[in-house]
């Protein structure tokens, strides 16, 4: 039995099903989905479908598309011309694989494998107990009645920075893109959205949230997605990013927990735009 971790998928079915012939994946092992299963690439519906099929083996940590599609499943929000994901909304099966995804956590850690996996990232700030409380207050309201107002509110850049006094609606925006978009941040964890490229494009005053002293590394090895322009380079040991652009005519990636091994397979063409 293995446990393999992998990055971004964003509908390319093809490949990821390439990847779990590489890894030979077998009935007794077990994946972990850095998240972002959909948009961009051409098959999201095909791929919900098949990891639907196998959820018993299945762990997710949802990321800014997978919540962007839910939010517009919910009618809270319109979708966007360049959303791929509008065949899974119209299937037959489509309330029940939302039902399920919209059931997935924000954060997820196994103590036995000394990994947490999160989309994104968790600000340098927070404990590990701290942010699994935090990613459970997201959670809660998503899988509530409240889940569609929750989605109606989800989008903005402010606030910028964790407050314990923030609250509502506020609150739980900055905890989703604390877990689902951030990239860049500073110490105190303030986020910067505009950069989204390499380590070179690093604004004045901010460092990728994986290079500060962060509570959360000190207590576990962090797996991530979300940042596909690291191309899987990150610049600590113990954090590990799986992200290396399929959707963008790159790789695949699939890291063992067990003993950190990498495996890829290539993109078959690039499908983002």
């Amino acid at each position: 039995m293995a446990t393999y971790a992998i990055g971004d998928i964003q509908g390319c079915y093809d490949e990821l099903q390439s990847l779990l012939e590489t890894i030979a994946f077998s009935e007794t092992d077990q994946l972990w989905l850095a998240g972002d299963l959909v948009n961009r690439g051409p098959k999201s519906l095909e791929t919900i479908r098949f990891l639907y099929s196998i959820r018993d083996r299945v762990t997710v940590t949802l990321g800014n598309h997978d919540l962007h599609m839910l939010a517009v499943y919910s009618g809270a929000i319109r979708p966007k011309r360049s959303d791929t994901f509008h065949d899974l909304l119209k299937a037959p099966e489509a309330k029940q694989l939302m039902k399920w995804l919209r059931g997935q956590p924000l954060l997820i850690t196994d103590k036995q494998l000394g990994f947490t996996m999160v989309h994104a990232g968790i600000p340098p700030q927070w404990s590990l107990e701290k942010a699994h409380k935090r990613a459970k207050e997201v959670e809660t309201v998503l899988q509530s009645t409240l889940g569609s107002e929750f989605f109606k509110r989800m989008y903005g850049n402010q606030p910028a920075c964790w407050s314990g006094k923030l609250e509502g609606f506020d609150r739980l925006r900055t905890i989703t893109n604390y877990f689902t978009r951030m990239r860049f941040c500073d110490s105190k964890g303030r986020m910067e959205f505009s950069a989204k490229g390499t380590l070179a494009s690093q604004p004045t005053g901010f460092l990728p949230w994986f290079s500060h002293e962060g509570k959360t590394l000190q207590e576990s090895r962090v797996i991530f997605g979300h940042w596909a322009a690291l191309e899987g380079r990150a610049d600590r040991h113990n954090v590990f990013a799986i992200d290396t652009g399929c959707v963008w005519g790159n790789k695949l990636t699939a890291l063992r927990l067990e003993d950190q091994q990498l495996f890829t397979v290539n993109s078959k063409m690039r499908y983002g735009n």
